[in-house]
Formats: C-alpha cells, structure tokens, sequence
C-alpha cells in the first residue's frame, strides 16, 4: 500500500520562508518519480517541480514564476522529498500535493495530473 504524506504547512508571514516534507513509503521499486504540485484557491492544480529518486537533478515547471524562491531536494533516506519556499507572497498560498509514479521523471509531467499514480492528502500553507 503506497502512502505520500505531506507536512510543514500552516499560516506563515509574507516574507518568511517553509519547508514542506512528503514523506512516500510502500512503493516497493527503488526507482521512481516524487514531485510537488500546488493549487490555489479557484485555479487548477499547477506543477512545481520533480525529482528521480534514485539522485537526478530536479526539473522545475519552465511557467514557475520567481523560480528562484523554490528548492526542491531529497532526503538521505531517498524517501523523503523536500520543498522550500523563500520570500514568500499572498500568491504561494495553496494546498501543495505529492505526487509519485514508478517511472522516470519527464519535465512534462508537471503538466500531466494524469501521469502521477499516486497523491498525498495534501497541506495547506496560507500566506498572509
């Protein structure tokens, strides 16, 4: 049984900075894709960026505006998939998803609900 759990969000002031974990555990393939979605309130469901577990340099969303503010990265344990957000802005408030598939990562997936098996519950994070 595939569980993505995600922590770390809450209610943060403009400016300030979050680290988001998902936390994946019962995917029995040692080789797989994790990324991070957002979707903010009245909009669809948006890619951030993903990772191949497995140690790939992360792809990020080519629209992801102020690029420079998110950081995606591993945890030692491969498992864990992390998402920093600096600076941040009214516009960042959403619930950010996990997602996984057990296939390698392509850029174009952050385009592709569809392409991603499996999904966390999400957390929400509201900037004020």
């Amino acid at each position: 049984h595939v569980q993505l759990v995600e922590s770390g969000g809450g209610s943060v002031q403009a400016g300030g900075s979050l680290r988001l974990s998902c936390s994946a555990s019962g995917l029995t393939d040692d080789h797989y894709c994790m990324g991070w979605f957002r979707q903010a309130p009245g909009r669809e469901r948006a890619g951030i960026a993903d990772m191949y577990v497995g140690g790939s340099r992360p792809m990020y969303h080519d629209d992801l505006r102020d690029r420079d503010r998110f950081t995606i990265f591993q945890g030692e344990d491969k498992s864990t998939l992390y998402l920093e957000i600096s600076s941040l802005k009214s516009e960042d408030t959403a619930t950010y998803y996990c997602a996984a598939v057990e296939e390698s990562c392509y850029s174009w997936y952050l385009d592709r609900s569809s392409e991603w098996k499996y999904w966390g519950q999400g957390t929400q994070v509201t900037v004020s």
